[in-house]
């Protein structure tokens, strides 16, 4: 066998090596999710599964990839056979990537006009809820449970951003 022979064989191996875990991680992760253990999920599961993996699609991104795995007949479950080629594709174009932490935290000090390091919850309320992309209530709860200071009734941003961001190692 000739070295570059030798070095593409290698290449293969490693990439179906890399190919089997990610797919073993995207198997782990629908399956916290497949309560009835029959290789199927609740459709409304699936953006958890999705972010649990480190993507962070939009709600019409999101839409869109169910509507790509969801069979012709919605049944209200996705299939693990459907979702797995998908999920595989997505990781592997490293698409819906989360926004960088200092992205973040500009915004959050736009949002912060007095520069005093926090937003209290009706100021965040009021930027989630009716700016760009609003947060229905359910997400704005489940922001607020995880960000609010409830001693001080206000949310620390800088951390809040450490407890948020996503480790892509």
């Amino acid at each position: 066998m000739t070295p570059s022979a030798c070095k593409i064989k290698i290449n293969n191996l490693h990439n179906k090596a890399g190919l089997l875990e990610l797919q073993k991680k995207i198997k782990e992760a629908f399956e916290v999710f497949d309560h009835e253990a029959n290789d199927t999920v609740d459709v409304r599961e699936i953006g958890t599964i999705i972010r649990s993996l480190g993507c962070c699609p939009s709600e019409g991104e999101l839409h869109d990839l169910i509507a790509e795995v969801e069979e012709e007949e919605p049944t209200g479950y996705i299939r693990l056979e459907k979702f797995l080629p998908m999920m595989v594709k997505v990781l592997s174009e490293r698409r819906y990537r989360p926004i960088p932490e200092d992205l973040l935290l500009q915004a959050f000090e736009v949002l912060d006009s007095a520069k005093e390091g926090f937003l209290t919850k009706e100021e965040l309320v009021k930027y989630m809820t009716e700016e760009g992309e609003p947060f229905t209530e359910e997400e704005m709860e489940e922001m607020l449970s995880a960000a609010l200071d409830p001693e001080t009734n206000t949310i620390q941003y800088r951390d809040y951003l450490a407890m948020m961001v996503i480790d892509e190692n």
